[in-house]
């Protein structure tokens, strides 16, 4: 197909949703949201716990976005902001005008993404409130994680579009030793905070759902203290977020 015939189908169809959290306490920190997950996302992270949400077909007993704008107005006063979460949920065209009117309801905007889609990215950026940034890797080493050739450039491209935006966010990083030894972090550390991220987060790999069994087979524990504090010296905000 076309690949501009391809774009504009996919700006016609209707968002393909893979699930709604309906209150989270933790997707956006300091925030009351529900979480909107989007289905399908083109990287194949070797660490993914929600690899069902990496086709771009929305799952049995999925909701409508139409049935979620109908529902949100019953949320005032219960929630503040509404999250979008994936997957990678730049993956849908619809995503700017579904920001559009989740903030036309009232509701704070999030968006959880590794920038996979850096012009879509951008068109969304006027439209947020906080953004959840994943950093995978050194970018030169991006496919080792995703498995796509040149996804670290994408996702430098969104992290440069994100620090000029003046948005609020976050970066983080799953760390398990297989993937990232104390050297390679701290060369990621110093990465980001020269060009200028402030608050990073470590989040320990989580093997639930992961389908890749050298990572399963190896247990993980806890980064050691060190580690944490030369991270935490190189950001204003650090945090370090243990697997549940």
């Amino acid at each position: 197909m076309d690949q501009a015939l391809h774009l504009h189908d996919e700006a016609r169809r209707p968002p393909r949703l893979a699930g709604l959290v309906p209150f989270s306490g933790c997707d956006w920190p300091g925030e009351l949201a529900c979480v909107v997950f989007i289905a399908g996302c083109p990287w194949r992270c070797r660490y993914c716990h929600n690899p069902e949400l990496q086709q771009r077909v929305a799952p049995p007993g999925a909701p409508q976005w139409d049935e979620i704008l109908g529902w949100l107005p019953t949320r005032r006063g219960l929630i503040d902001a509404v999250v979008f979460c994936g997957g990678d949920p730049l993956v849908e065209a619809r995503l700017p005008e579904m920001l559009a009117q989740v903030r036309a309801l009232g509701f704070k905007t999030a968006l959880h993404t590794g920038g996979a889609y850096p012009v879509r990215f951008a068109q969304c950026l006027p439209l947020l409130d906080w953004v959840g940034f994943d950093i995978k890797h050194d970018f030169a080493d991006y496919a080792g994680i995703t498995g796509v050739l040149n996804s670290g450039e994408a996702a430098r491209r969104s992290l440069d579009l994100l620090l000029a935006s003046g948005v609020a966010f976050e970066c983080r990083t799953t760390w398990h030793p297989i993937l990232q030894d104390n050297a390679a972090l701290l060369r990621l550390a110093d990465t980001l905070a020269t060009l200028g991220v402030r608050d990073y987060a470590l989040q320990c790999f989580r093997p639930t759902g992961c389908h890749d069994q050298e990572l399963v087979r190896q247990p993980v524990g806890l980064p050691d203290a060190q580690l944490l504090s030369a991270l935490a010296q190189r950001f204003d905000h650090f945090t370090l977020r243990e697997a549940a």
